[in-house]
């Protein structure tokens, strides 16, 4: 499609011109304005996260159905095997296609067969923004299956928007760490165990197998774990057949049932 100047300017013209003080559904309804003046795409949620807390839902479009799939089941649990939501963790900043972001075997993995093919999904892209305080701000722009991916031309107009973006987001959510601690009674940073860790810690496994087993639930390959904790391949296989074993299961499906089911307990 064609960059819309004219609604780009105008949308632009009345961000400039209102109050300081702004709620966050009007904000994103400004930056939607803003993407959709240059890029097709159906839907746009936008998350804060910081450490492991549930991260908070500052905008979305998605009707009652949809809000469900993205963003309740999503903050019940799923978000901890997300790779967006690692990514965000890690501090990056830029715009990312889901694909680059992934593990190897993500689109095999019982996580996305079990929760993020519900979404329907062909592509989705991020802008991810480093704010204040451990909070990081993701923008993503959702195209469904009929849509097909962003093209290589949007995707690099996005790109060249990216630099506004973050400066948007920081000037509008740029101090999200109050609403993170109001949330929760106090910040998850200050917590000494970690909600995934208290899963590993209850289902008796050892750091090894806790941090091979979470990788696996992410989608990572054996051959990817063996990579990232430098050891080799036929030791992943050993410590993930004991975790199986240990926990009497035989399948990944299993595995994910366990893991989401202590986590909310």
């Amino acid at each position: 499609m064609r960059v819309d100047f004219t609604a780009l300017f105008r949308t632009l013209a009345d961000w400039t011109g209102r109050p300081a003080e702004r709620s966050d559904r009007l904000t994103g309804e400004t930056l939607l304005a803003m993407m959709r003046a240059l890029v097709r795409f159906d839907e746009m949620v936008i998350f804060a996260y910081r450490d492991e807390a549930r991260p908070i839902d500052l905008f979305s479009t998605f009707d009652a159905d949809g809000y469900h799939v993205f963003v309740t089941l999503y903050q019940a649990g799923p978000y901890l095997l997300d790779p967006f939501y690692h990514t965000a963790r890690a501090g990056r900043a830029g715009i990312f296609r889901m694909r680059e972001l992934a593990p190897d075997r993500f689109f095999s993995s019982e996580y996305y067969r079990t929760y993020y093919s519900k979404t329907r999904l062909a592509e989705e892209i991020g802008f991810f923004v480093p704010a204040a305080d451990g909070v990081t701000v993701v923008v993503s722009l959702m195209r469904r299956e009929k849509a097909g991916s962003f093209p290589a031309s949007e995707f690099a107009l996005l790109a060249d928007a990216a630099p506004f973006v973050a400066a948007f987001v920081r000037r509008e959510w740029g101090d999200l760490a109050g609403r993170f601690a109001a949330g929760q009674g106090r910040s998850r940073r200050s917590e000494p165990v970690s909600a995934t860790d208290r899963v590993w810690r209850k289902l008796n496994l050892t750091d090894r197998e806790a941090s091979i087993i979470e990788m696996v639930l992410q989608g990572h390959s054996s051959e990817s774990i063996g990579l990232k904790l430098d050891i080799s391949t036929g030791t992943v296989k050993v410590h993930r057949r004991n975790v199986y074993r240990k926990l009497g299961i035989s399948s990944q499906i299993q595995l994910l049932s366990i893991y989401l089911k202590n986590l909310q307990s």
